[in-house]
């Protein structure tokens, strides 16, 4: 059984799978009904209006309804659309068993306790018939997929088949007298009782009643094509029955559950038998054999209920903690490509499709052998063989087949040539006339065209052996893959993925993608690691394009990657395909019927992504003008690879226009933008990047349209445009801005005008101060007269009149800018534009700009011809002077200013392009999260930290990412005015050159240890809340160190491993104090919490200190016998004299009487470790969950919560582990 999907709940007792959607309805022993998307793993949406347990649920099979039945004695119907109840239907008078609709017409059929079975009219709302004659309980009624038939399950140990076609002899029965038009009634909240009456013949009979069971019948069900029923009983018994239309008899008996048989039901599509039972397994059974085939048990759950997805090979099972979504069997089909002809097995034949012709034909007929699909096959197209390997649920039982294809073989009728079977869990090929075959016992062998062993290859241990050219393998392990020589018996590389299930070379060999259920990592020939890819989706498939992009598909997607990392999705996908080759625009897959398919894609996207990679900058500009290159993923990628102002020729969006141009300093554009948007804040931004530019006449412009005066006032005053600055004076005195006004005096030094603006606002006394102060007799007594005397103090002695710098150099225009050479982009658009009707037109207004350079001699010599010639030409002989017969220089024709600085190589500076701060190689060469945060990368460090050792809470990582990033940098101040100029030093310094330093490191083993020692003391202090504090800064801290030697890894990892242990006890030693003694629970509870403190490997003087405090409180309560053990060994520990004699005492009083008082949840002979959460034992043997940091021990039902121990890292995460050192990369 393959688990898809699984939830934890209440007790699950209805199921029902969506027809279309990735959808199952789940009814809870609780009173609620969970929608779940089992291709996501999300909970859609949830119905709770029933009262008490709820034990049927169906969906309708075209319209957005779904019916339950629950223990209120209530059917109700659903629209999942508008996530209410239409309506309710009562009648049954006891709990409700089963619902189900109609597939064709619109009726409900229900079974109930109340000894009835019902069919309601779903548009009508009414009860149509009633259907009495068992007379126990009945569990199940359900409806013939095609006939006019109901079947029955009863606790009275009968099964009933019933005819609803109508009386014989009466026309119309049910279909005419129900069926209505369309959906006829509205949909209101209203209830419906109207019921035929109770105990009337109605329009439906019992054709016929089987009875063989014991015990009361759980379930029955029909065969979909077939007249078989299948029934599951008390009896622990499943039967087979066959039937006609005058009998039925009972065919066999499947014997093997050993209790109660709760449901069961045919495959809709195979030969088998699937039941379930409070036994708590699953069984399938051969139909023909009778014979159990396959058990699924689960150790603590009772199953309740079996469903089956009506197209898809999918089934599900509600048990007491949930459901499970399951298959029986890999759907994935086996294949091989070599060149343009893809092999293939369906339906026992092996076929071969041509993918340029479109051909399909049958090759050969494959020998019958078990049920087990084909799993995997490699091809040898030197020898036309094939090997195809076969998989069971025992491996042992595993086996592969050596075929040799025939040449000529009829389509129609194909062959079927024998084959070498051998027992080997994987066979590749790897050599013309050789293959490596995987036995059992997970040894490699060589094997011969004959099928015979010719060498056993030493290798490393592994659990899958995968194709990589000819003399190689990949050898899988629990922590990568392995690229083997098997000439040379020796490793080439190692790339760490965990579980990796797939491997994708490229056509050449180059490249390879490593395919796990959640993670793509491409690497090269040599295994050195390229990108990695984490997807939330499972990955099913995937294959590299003739361009070198990898296309895989999950889910529910088809999406591409790069070999620099970058991915994105191409198109959804309704059901799971299986990629075979790519070509172009069109994707060659299979689906799981082993169908092959053509997808068209789209791959404008990620072959304009290549082209920016590998700087094929024309096929990028085509792209541009052609392709529809629309979304704001393109533009942001452009913008994140320093491609902005790509972005900028096909933009259409002015405000995105205007933030691209601002990027790439265009402020040309960015002010063409900006007028059309009109917009203050665009204002004020474009404003603050011309100033930086130094573009004073924008920066003006940006001032004028917002009216930001102060600044414009300032503008002209930093610029030395005095005339400019009058004339703002003056318009602050028109708007009476009274500040502005004298803000303007000031910057231009005009005391007089100083003292009218503080005369017109009212400051008579100022400026009669300031006329005095300057000198301004005249004006000064003028306003003296309507001054108080004394009111003004006496201007001082040696007051001097501040006068701002005079301008050096007023200047009007930008600041003088390098001529840089055009990109390539601006230059191949800008020729892109000119190519017009108006070419001559152009031409000459080019020649116009550039005079004032490469032409500006001519002009300057003889002024007055050029106007004579201009105003007194007639025609062309007299006006223009033409001579074609020039005496011209040899390099007149192809030198000069103007041309020499056209193509921007002779007389234009050409800027280095601008280089990467040391920190990007950081993060380019390293996997280790240290030197990420050290280089201010934290969303690739937090990542690298959630694989690795599963962090998911990251606020208490925040200080110490920042405390590390502030030491990997050095500042030096610079000159005045300037930012301070910063140096990263490198821990590898001595050996390594300049590219290839890595950031030194603040937090070292050393220093960790000497905190650990800090910790220690703290502890001995009985300072438990600091002590804790200090040991999780140290978990914390242990991801972010870098070590050299595998030593120091195990040190590092004993280290998180003593400061668990510490942080565990001593939590539970505060959670103990926390607890009080009033109770007996609280006494028991205590001593338990005690108990297991003694059992965390602490250090000898903290054990000793948890076992005195065990001691006491043990003898305290008078469980001696505990007492006594806890002595024995503190005293074991060597104590301090004084102590020791004490516990003698204490074990000499308790041997006397060695009971327990107190019974207690504690084992001492039995090893355990604690849960974190819930501080019980759970003893060795038993299901536990660990953090994938700490380690800490879980209960299985805490999984997916953050320890609390770190604090940060989700408990159960399947996680590649901690990584520390460069060595544990190779």
């Amino acid at each position: 059984m393959l688990s898809k999907f699984e939830t934890k709940s209440a007790r699950v007792k209805g199921l029902s799978f969506h027809p279309k959607r990735p959808w199952i309805l789940a009814s809870l022993h609780s009173g609620i009904i969970q929608l779940w998307d089992y291709r996501m793993c999300t909970l859609v949406d949830k119905f709770d209006e029933h009262e008490g347990p709820v034990r049927a649920v169906c969906f309708h099979q075209q319209q957005p309804l779904f019916v339950s039945g629950g223990d209120d004695y209530k059917i109700k119907v659903w629209n999942y659309k508008l996530r209410r109840c239409l309506f309710t239907l009562l009648g049954h008078l006891d709990y409700i068993r089963t619902t189900e609709f109609h597939q064709e017409y619109p009726w409900i059929l229900s079974a109930s306790d109340d000894q009835t079975i019902r069919i309601w009219n779903w548009q009508s709302r009414s009860c149509v018939s009633i259907l009495t004659g068992h007379n126990h309980y009945v569990m199940c009624a359900r409806f013939h997929p095609t006939q006019d038939l109901i079947v029955s399950a009863s606790l009275d140990s009968t099964v009933r088949v019933w005819d609803i076609s109508g009386i014989p002899g009466k026309p119309g029965g049910l279909r005419k007298k129900n069926v209505s038009p369309g959906m006829a009634g509205g949909l209101g909240e209203e209830q419906h009782t109207r019921n035929p009456e109770l105990f009337s013949a109605g329009d439906a009979t019992v054709r016929l009643v089987l009875e063989g069971h014991d015990r009361g019948v759980n379930w029955a069900a029909f065969h979909p094509t077939l007249p078989l029923v299948i029934s599951g009983s008390d009896d622990r018994q499943v039967k087979l029955w066959r039937m006609n239309d005058c009998k039925a008899w009972e065919v066999d008996t499947c014997r093997g559950h050993y209790n109660n048989v709760s449901c069961v039901m045919f495959h809709p599509r195979q030969e088998l038998i699937l039941s379930n039972s409070e036994d708590k397994s699953i069984r399938v059974w051969d139909m023909a054999k009778r014979i159990c085939l396959h058990t699924f048990r689960r150790e603590h759950d009772r199953f309740w209920v079996l469903a089956a997805h009506p197209s898809l090979n999918l089934f599900a099972a509600g048990h007491d903690s949930g459901m499970i979504i399951f298959k029986l069997e890999r759907e994935r089909p086996a294949y091989s490509l070599h060149g343009h002809l893809l092999y293939y097995v369906k339906d026992r034949f092996l076929r071969r499709l041509d993918l340029t012709k479109n051909k399909d034909v049958a090759v050969m007929q494959l020998r019958a052998g078990s049920r087990a699909p084909i799993y995997s096959m490699s091809f040898n197209p030197a020898e036309n063989a094939i090997l195809l390997t076969t998989r069971t649920v025992n491996q042992d039982n595993s086996n592969y087949d050596l075929y040799q294809i025939p040449k000529d073989s009829d389509p129609q009728l194909p062959d079927s040539p024998s084959s070498k079977r051998s027992a080997g869990l994987t066979a590749v090929w790897v050599a013309r006339n050789r293959f490596a075959v995987m036995d059992k016992t997970n040894q490699i062998v060589l094997k011969n065209l004959q099928n015979e062993v010719t060498k056993k290859v030493s290798a490393p241990h592994c659990d899958e052996i995968f194709y990589a050219g000819t003399g190689t393998l990949l050898l899988r392990d629990s922590e990568g893959v392995s690229l083997f020589d098997i000439q040379q018996k020796r490793v080439l590389g190692t790339a760490c993925i965990a579980k990796c299930r797939y491997v994708v070379w490229s056509s050449n060999m180059t490249t390879v993608a490593l395919l796990s259920k959640n993670t793509i990592l491409v690497c090269n020939r040599k295994l050195e690691r390229l990108c990695s890819i984490h997807e939330t989706n499972r990955v099913k498939s995937g294959s590299w394009d003739d361009s070198g992009v990898f296309v895989y598909t999950t889910s529910n997607h088809i999406k591409y990657a790069l070999t620099n990392g970058d991915h994105g999705i191409i198109r959804t996908l309704e059901l799971p395909v299986y990629v075979t080759r790519v070509s172009g625009s069109s994707v060659y897959c299979l689906d799981r019927q082993a169908t092959p398919r053509v997808l068209t894609i789209d791959p404008t996207e990620f072959r304009f992504k290549l082209a920016l990679v590998q700087r094929k900058y024309d096929e990028v500009l085509q792209m541009v003008r052609s392709a529809k290159l629309v979304g704001q993923s393109i533009i942001a990628y452009l913008q994140k690879k320093g491609y902005p102002e790509v972005a900028l020729h096909f933009v259409k969006d002015e405000r995105t226009r205007f933030l691209l141009a601002l990027e790439c300093g265009n402020i040309d554009v960015a002010l063409d933008a900006t007028k059309a948007l009109d917009d203050k804040g665009c204002w004020e931004k474009l404003a603050e990047h011309a100033l930086l530019h130094g573009n004073h006449p924008v920066v003006e412009y940006c001032y004028q349209q917002t009216k930001n005066y102060d600044k414009l006032s300032f503008l002209y005053l930093i610029t030395g445009n005095l005339a400019k600055l009058r004339r703002m004076m003056k318009i602050n005195e028109i708007r009476k801005d009274y500040e502005g006004w004298y803000t303007n005096a000031l910057y231009l030094g005009d005391v007089g005008e100083r003292v009218r603006v503080l005369k017109a606002c009212g400051k008579t006394s100022l400026a009669l101060l300031t006329a005095s102060t300057h000198g301004l007799t005249q004006e000064a007594e003028s306003l003296a007269a309507h001054v108080e005397p004394g009111a003004v103090p006496e201007p001082l002695p040696n007051a001097q009149l501040l006068q701002p710098p005079v301008p050096v150099y007023p200047t009007d225009s930008p600041w003088p800018l390098l001529t840089v050479a055009k990109g390539f982009f601006d230059t191949a658009v800008g020729q892109g534009k000119t190519v017009s009707g108006a070419v001559a037109a152009m031409a000459v207004d080019d020649v116009g700009e550039a005079a004032g350079d490469g032409w500006g001699d001519d002009d300057d010599e003889n002024p007055e011809d050029g106007e004579g010639d201009v105003e007194g030409g007639e025609g062309e002989g007299g006006g223009w002077e033409v001579e074609e017969d020039l005496d011209l220089p040899e390099l007149v024709g192809t030198g000069g200013a103007g041309v020499g600085g056209a193509d921007g190589e002779d007389g234009y500076f050409v800027p280095p392009p601008r280089g990467h701060p040391p920190t990007h190689g950081w993060t380019q060469k390293s996997h280790l999260a240290i030197d990420h945060v050290l280089a201010g990368a934290y969303e690739s460090a937090g990542r690298l930290l959630h694989d690795q050792v599963g962090v998911v809470n990251f606020e208490p990582y925040r200080d110490l990412f920042l405390s590390s990033f502030a030491h990997s940098r050095c500042s030096y101040p610079s000159l005045p005015a300037l930012p301070s100029l910063f140096s990263h030093p490198a821990r590898n310094w001595r050996t390594g050159q300049a590219k290839e330093h890595l950031p030194a490191l603040a937090l070292r083993l050393s220093s960790l240890m000497d905190r650990l020692k800090e910790a220690s003391q703290l502890t001995t202090a009985a300072k438990f809340s600091e002590a804790i504090d200090k040991l999780r800064g140290i978990l914390l801290s242990v991801p972010l160190l870098v070590v050299d030697t595998k030593q120091e890894v195990s040190e590092a990892q004993n280290l998180l491993r003593v400061c668990k242990e510490y942080v565990v006890g001593i939590s539970m030693e505060l959670y103990r104090k926390g607890l009080g003694k009033t109770t007996p629970d609280e006494a028991q509870r205590s001593l338990e919490l005690a108990a297991y403190f003694t059992h965390c490997e602490l250090q000898p003087g903290h054990q000793i200190l948890t076992l005195r405090t065990a001691v006491n409180l043990a003898f305290k309560m008078k469980n001696y016998k505990m007492a006594m053990s806890f002595g024995r060994r503190l005293l074991s520990l060597g104590p301090r004299p004084e102590v020791a004699q004490n516990i003698r005492k204490v074990v000499q009083a308790c041997e006397k009487n060695p009971v327990d008082e107190m019974s207690v949840q504690y084992d001492e002979h039995n090893p355990f470790s604690v849960c974190a959460k819930s501080y019980v034992p759970i003893y060795r043997g038993k299901p536990e969950v660990l953090c994938p940091l700490c380690g800490a021990s879980y209960l299985p039902e805490h999984k997916g919560i953050t320890c609390t121990i770190c604090t940060v890292a989700q408990v159960g995460k399947d996680c590649v582990g901690l990584r520390i050192s460069p060595l544990q990369f190779r």
